[in-house]
């Protein structure tokens, strides 16, 4: 557990005593979710947002919290900091890894879902697409698109002008538009999407598939190199289809598929002998199945197990007083 964990627990204080939250602890914890939400985002990594919160928290403890004006500004402006440093380290790992690299999945609560914006934004697909910004830009863009800072204070956080994030948010905003889903699509329709692939799939039924996918489907499989996964993307529904009927991705007997809300969106949670086995995550644009996102990579498993709670609420500060900067 981290100190932080320890310290909301009532296991440790600064006064030695287990049996209240010192102020630090209860600042950082009314605010984690946000400052969870925010490295993932930036990170697509809940293992690597979680090391951002601890970095974050040993900062945060060092801070006379009479002199912070903002404290929820200053916790994301940290966590900002700290995210932009793990993401090169992430963009150096991936280069070496193994097959395609997917983000890590969480299995998430309703109120995800029911939040449009949040849902979208943690999607596989848009993570995918964030994969594809600068880390910069990506920073900008997610505290502007996703949780509505101000230039100013995100200048703050990742240590620009105020103009020139505004010139990075144009940037970013033209880049994700024009590689986002192409057109709105409502949770029922995802879900009916998933549903008919999901028949199609334990059926066997290959041109029941073929009407459901898209004609320029896509299904990437990430395994790191640690289980078997398709080693490079595959391009085309024939392709996809026949993949999952008829060659080594169709369903046998000791398989299960399960709909379950990955990240706020429909997908599969794939059980093979009553073992989690893979998250299936879909995109869908136009009521087909456009994208077709395949984790089988343990290490990437472990959130599946329980829900991640995720917020892009602006919590209220718990104190106001004279500025201070980290």
């Amino acid at each position: 557990m981290s100190e932080y964990g320890e310290r909301a627990a009532g296991t440790a204080g600064p006064s030695g005593r287990g049996d209240r939250v010192d102020p630090a602890t209860e600042v950082f914890l009314a605010h984690r979710n946000l400052l969870f939400t925010v490295a993932y985002e930036m990170l697509g990594s809940a293992a690597d947002a979680e090391d951002v919160l601890q970095e974050t928290w040993l900062r945060w403890v060092g801070v006379d919290l009479d002199t912070v004006l903002d404290q929820r500004a200053y916790l994301v402006k940290v966590t900002t900091r700290q995210a932009l440093m793990r993401l090169r380290t992430l963009g150096r790992r991936k280069e070496s890894y193994v097959g395609p690299w997917l983000p890590e999945p969480l299995l998430t609560a309703p109120d995800v879902a029911e939040d449009v914006e949040l849902a979208e934004s943690v999607s596989m697909a848009m993570l995918l697409v964030l994969e594809t910004l600068q880390p910069t830009e990506r920073a900008v863009f997610v505290l502007r698109e996703v949780f509505g800072l101000g230039y100013d204070e995100i200048a703050d956080a990742v240590g620009k002008s105020p103009a020139a994030v505004r010139q990075i948010a144009h940037r970013a905003r033209t880049h994700v538009t024009a590689r986002r889903p192409r057109g709105a699509v409502s949770p029922a329709q995802t879900r009916d999407a998933l549903a008919a692939f999901q028949r199609a799939v334990e059926t066997g039924d290959l041109q029941s598939l073929l009407d459901i996918l898209a004609p320029d489907a896509v299904l990437l499989g990430d395994g790191g190199g640690v289980v078997q996964a398709v080693p490079r993307p595959v391009v085309g529904a024939d392709k996809v289809a026949r993949l999952l009927v008829i060659g080594p991705g169709k369903v046998d007997a000791a398989m299960s598929l399960e709909p379950v809300q990955v990240n706020g969106n429909p997908a599969l949670l794939v059980r093979f002998g009553g073992q989690i086995d893979t998250v299936m995550a879909i995109r869908v644009d136009d009521g087909l199945v456009t994208g077709l996102y395949a984790v089988r990579n343990p290490e990437k498993l472990s959130r599946i197990a329980r829900k991640t709670p995720l917020s892009r609420r602006r919590f209220p500060s718990l104190s106001v007083r004279s500025e201070s900067t980290s």
